[in-house]
């Protein structure tokens, strides 16, 4: 009976899911902290093979101190928590974006530390993120939200110990009429 494991973006927590059957090697749970939530199907740490080095092209905070990213993690998160999600000001916006590209030094993207530099003089987040275009993957989120991914990016995902039933979890079971 194998084990599937999933990744939730959202949480950032890794799941476990034991399969009673291989029917299930195909299908996608949901997430149990939210069923809204869509998790992404991974391969099992203890299943990887050889030193494969992961694709870090493109990742500005690819071989930074680890201590020192997880202390501002921490830092610009704790500062994002006591921050308003529908109105953020754009000077303390600025200020969490600028300890984050501080800490990228030379990677950061010259479009950001100039949003950087408008944010801190108070210029309209909304306004910025026309201008420029969504910094996230997909450009759909406003300026507030891509600042969030990206600080849950960049630190480790959160392991769950518990097993779940694979069947308890899939929407559809195999089998299932189309």
């Amino acid at each position: 009976m194998p084990i599937y494991e999933f990744y939730c973006p959202e949480n950032n927590t890794v799941y476990q899911f034991l399969a009673r059957s291989l029917a299930y090697r195909h299908k996608v749970p949901s997430c149990p902290e939210n069923p809204a939530y869509h998790l992404q199907k991974q391969i099992s740490r203890f299943a990887i093979l050889g030193k494969a080095k992961e694709d870090l092209e493109g990742d500005p905070f690819a071989g930074l101190d680890e201590a020192k990213m997880e202390a501002l993690m921490a830092d610009v998160e704790g500062e994002m928590g006591a921050m308003s999600e529908d109105n953020p000001d754009p000077k303390q916006l600025g200020h969490l974006m600028r300890k984050m590209t501080d800490l990228m030094g030379d990677k950061t993207p010259p479009e950001l530390r100039e949003m950087v530099k408008r944010l801190e003089a108070g210029e309209d987040p909304e306004k910025l993120e026309a201008e420029f275009g969504g910094l996230d993957e997909g450009g759909d989120g406003d300026l507030f939200t891509t600042v969030k991914k990206m600080v849950h990016g960049n630190r480790p995902p959160i392991r769950n110990p518990k097993l779940y039933e694979m069947s308890e979890w899939v929407k559809d079971p195999p089998g299932a009429a189309l």
